[in-house]
């Protein structure tokens, strides 16, 4: 009989003693679960055990932002701040193309300018699309611009004639892009030093990965500040041959006109006198669609050297090879104040033999009405009559100048050209290539602004001022003639702008500009010594 104590005894022993037979039961039986729920490791086993995150963010968590550091946010604001002024002095050059606002006439084309405005507001947009997206590439880009844009910069102040081409307008607009392109810099760094902060503090660590779509983001903004920089060093290699260009001296001299904003180039040759002392006439060239060096001054110059004149002059219109841009608009009339104003600096006084071809007739008729009593007779070789002005201010045309004026700092075409087809400054300044250059299509974009309304207006009237006794010569295109029964009716016409026509040749082979062939350089000659000894 087990007693009471035996068996209190026992439960001691039970729960002391005892004790460690049920903890070993329990031990292997936790083993044996362990054992049950082990698997083998594979590729998808974590080769460290999960982390313990402390509080920190996920780094994909849209709470870890560069824009949570206020320095970041500054930058953004005023980086818009920076996009709305570019902005704005984007669309005002883009309006001195048509309208000169007071104080900002440029004595160039304005194009280079509006390039260079162009060029910082791209940056800018470029810097706000992807500015949460920082990249060592863009940075790369932007001093890479930068560097160009300082070279540009420089070779501007540093070379008179491009200095006083763009004047104020011009080196302001280039020292901009330069700042804005310093500005991606500073920003896009400030921003990748802010991502970086905000990843360390709130997850625990920097984000070295990137997703997919922060690696398109910096793809495509590496790409568009590549096709910025080749702009750039497009920009600057035109900027060079300018530079060459401007070491060309004229052969005449440049006059101030219109208040002194631009100058034009004038260049006479000859003897005022004759062994006498009589006044000799002068005869007056005024050029077509091209510079005047390159079409009827050779001819007018044999001429010249053969003894059928004395003494000739000519003179570049606005925009044309030597001679500054004039301010928008530019009609006819304005072009042939100017003309007027020069030859009173340079002392000229005529009497004038005007000789024109094509467009110039409209101006030689614009100025001979301001001038009646000094112009002796006409000379016109194919030139275009006042009904066909529509021609030359068509919608159209005008949007065409001012695309390729737009795209001219480029210079695909000019700097081709002086690579490969030995196009030297000659040719680019007054010579075949003359009419790629910037200044000679803003020449003519003003041209088609007002020609069929100012212009039009100002050679009616001249019509009805000229005196009806002045000697005329009209000498057409066989070829025009020929293809176009409009124009054949519009040359005969100008065969009746006064009462004293003293011939019309019409020269069958020769082409637009008739001197070019050696029929209608002596069919020239021949009426232009008629017309000096009359």
């Amino acid at each position: 009989m087990v007693s009471l104590w035996g068996s209190k005894s026992g439960g001691d022993q039970s729960q002391s003693g005892p004790a460690s037979p049920p903890d070993e039961e329990t031990g292997r039986q936790q083993s044996s679960q362990r054992e049950q729920h082990h698997v083998e490791p594979d590729e998808r086993t974590h080769l460290l055990p999960p982390p313990t995150h402390q509080g920190y963010l996920d780094p994909d968590d849209p709470a870890v932002s560069p824009y949570n550091l206020w320095s970041v946010r500054v930058l953004r604001y005023l980086s818009i701040v920076f996009l709305v002024i570019s902005f704005l002095w984007w669309v005002l050059l883009l309006v001195s193309l048509f309208i000169s606002p007071p104080g900002m006439h440029s004595r160039g084309s304005g194009f280079f300018d509006f390039s260079y405005t162009t060029l910082a507001v791209g940056n800018l947009l470029v810097t706000l699309l992807f500015f949460a997206n920082p990249s060592k590439a863009a940075r790369i880009s932007s001093l890479v611009i930068a560097v160009l844009l300082l070279v540009d910069a420089i070779v501007i102040v540093a070379v008179p004639r491009l200095r006083l081409e763009e004047g104020w307008v011009g080196i302001g607009s280039v020292i901009w892009a330069t700042l804005m392109s310093i500005w991606t810099i500073v920003t896009d760094r400030v921003v990748a030093w802010g991502k970086r902060e905000e990843e360390e503090r709130l997850t625990g660590r920097e984000e070295t990965r990137r997703s997919l779509r922060e690696w398109c983001a910096v793809l495509t903004s590496t790409v568009i500040f590549i096709l910025l920089i080749v702009v750039v060093v497009l920009l600057t290699a035109v900027l060079i041959l300018r530079a060459r260009d401007a070491s060309l001296a004229p052969p005449g001299e440049r006059y101030y006109v219109d208040g002194d904003k631009y100058e034009v180039h004038l260049f006479c040759e000859g003897n005022r006198t004759d062994a006498s002392g009589q006044v000799n006439p002068t005869v007056f060239v005024e050029g077509g669609e091209l510079p005047v060096e390159h079409g009827l001054v050779p001819f007018v110059a044999s001429a010249l050297r053969n003894g059928s004149i004395d003494r000739y002059c000519y003179w570049d219109r606005p925009g044309f090879a030597f001679s500054d841009n004039a301010p928008s608009p530019l009609s006819a009339g304005m072009a042939a104040d100017s003309l007027s104003e020069a030859l009173a600096r340079a002392g000229e006084q005529g009497p004038w033999i005007l000789v024109s071809a094509g467009i110039g007739s409209i101006y030689s008729r614009v100025f001979a009405s301001r001038h009646t009593k000094q112009v002796k007779s006409f000379l016109i070789i194919d030139g275009l009559h006042e009904d066909l002005l529509y021609l030359v201010g068509s919608p159209g045309r005008g949007f065409l100048l001012w695309a390729r004026g737009i795209i001219s700092p480029l210079g695909l075409d000019r700097l081709a050209g002086a690579l490969f087809k030995g196009r030297n400054r000659e040719d680019r300044v007054y010579g075949r290539s003359a009419y790629q250059s910037g200044k000679l299509l803003k020449s003519k974009l003003q041209e088609n602004l007002v020609a069929n309304s100012l212009t039009r207006n100002e050679v009616s009237a001249a019509r009805t001022i000229l005196s009806k006794k002045t000697p005329l010569v009209v000498v057409s295109s066989g070829v025009e003639v020929r293809r176009d029964s409009e124009w054949e009716r519009k040359q005969r016409e100008l065969t009746h702008m006064t009462r004293n026509l003293v011939a019309w040749d019409i020269v069958n082979a020769a082409p637009h500009e008739v001197w070019r062939t050696a029929e209608g350089r002596q069919v020239l000659e021949k009426r232009l010594g008629e017309l000096y000894k009359a």
